[in-house]
């Protein structure tokens, strides 16, 4: 797996510059398009082009099971996991409905469900196994499935990138899968569990606090992990939280740019984050999630989001309303005459 260390692409500092320059030719006051401009500065730089753009959008959704869902840590049933999954392909779901008005590309990929669906058009099968195992009596994952979840997300990335994409947006789906990525914030971030523990799927304050005893037990379980952060992955993590890790890092590596969903996802950045620092540069926030702690996550991060919108549905459905934002800021860029072309008196 040495892959998953490998540098990403440096951004083209002579674009970066040049759009620089170009923002503040464009008729406006400097910096009145504030973060919108920021945006199109940094797309131009990764994808090393004056003009950026945002025309072709890819969309992976990872969907796996969670063994620790035995606890109680989830108000629905484990075989919404399936039934979501099935929901996605028939056109029914949120990020359906935003993937399709973005024309986008949409994939899910089953990597771990406990129920496998047949095959179909818009599913890939990547099985690291019938869900993972209950991280608070034993490991996850076996180092093998690890590996299988880990290349799901890279292949991903790899169509992405085949296909012409200009964006990568990474989503999931596994009923209880708040619970291993608040161990993962917890373990590799510092973070309390008492801070970090949320609702999820909508327990009250008394679920909520029985989550956070079972996301304690957990780490204490797996203490020996310390500092590897593919060993929290492997023992406290999911296959599709592993496959959002394979695609960030292998995006970065392919010089694509990333557009994070809200709380599970920012959970497998932070182990991405954890295997390559230079993963910073491809990543754009979409929005702070309102699940409980997310906001001190990406604070501890220094990640900028987009929106607060309050949402936290997941499925990759913030990132897909937060796309419109940066193509506004590639038109803004791209298309605003410069002080010369509309013979506009620029600054005193």
């Amino acid at each position: 797996m040495d892959w998953l260390t490998a540098p990403c692409v440096t951004p083209n500092q002579a674009m970066t510059e040049m759009a620089s320059l170009r923002q503040t030719q464009l008729t406006k006051p400097p910096q009145a398009l504030g973060d919108l401009e920021a945006v199109a500065i940094r797309l131009a730089g990764l994808q090393a082009r004056e003009y950026p753009s945002i025309d072709r959008v890819h969309i992976s959704i990872f969907a796996g099971d969670h063994g620790v869902v035995a606890e109680g840590v989830s108000a629905f049933p484990q075989a919404v996991t399936q039934q979501m999954v099935a929901n996605f392909l028939q056109g029914g779901a949120a990020i359906s409905v935003l993937a399709k008005s973005l024309q986008a590309d949409l994939e899910i990929v089953d990597t771990g469900i406990l129920e496998p669906l047949p095959a179909r058009n818009g599913l890939i099968i990547q099985r690291a196994g019938n869900g993972t195992a209950n991280s608070a009596q034993t490991e996850a994952m076996t180092q093998a499935q690890l590996q299988l979840a880990l290349q799901a997300g890279y292949e991903a990335a790899e169509r992405a990138s085949a296909s012409g994409a200009d964006l990568f947006i990474g989503g999931e789906m596994g009923i209880g899968n708040t619970t291993p990525a608040t161990v993962l914030y917890c373990a590799l971030l510092k973070l309390s569990p008492e801070t970090m523990t949320g609702a999820g799927t909508g327990l009250d304050s008394a679920g909520i606090a029985h989550k956070t005893q079972v996301i304690k037990r957990i780490l204490q379980r797996h203490a020996a992990c310390s500092e590897d952060a593919l060993a929290w992955l492997r023992c406290a993590g999911g296959f599709e939280l592993a496959a959002l890790t394979g695609a960030y890092l292998r995006a970065g590596q392919l010089g694509l740019p990333i557009l994070l969903d809200g709380f599970i996802t920012t959970a497998a950045a932070v182990v991405a984050l954890h295997l390559q620092p230079t993963l910073k540069d491809w990543l754009f926030l979409s929005h702070a999630s309102a699940e409980r702690g997310h906001k001190q996550a990406i604070a501890n991060l220094g990640l900028q989001p987009l929106l607060d919108l309050n949402l936290r549905l997941g499925e990759g459905s913030g990132a897909a309303i937060a796309v419109p934002l940066l193509r506004q800021a590639c038109l803004l860029h791209n298309q605003m005459a410069t002080f010369a072309e509309a013979a506009v008196a620029g600054k005193l």
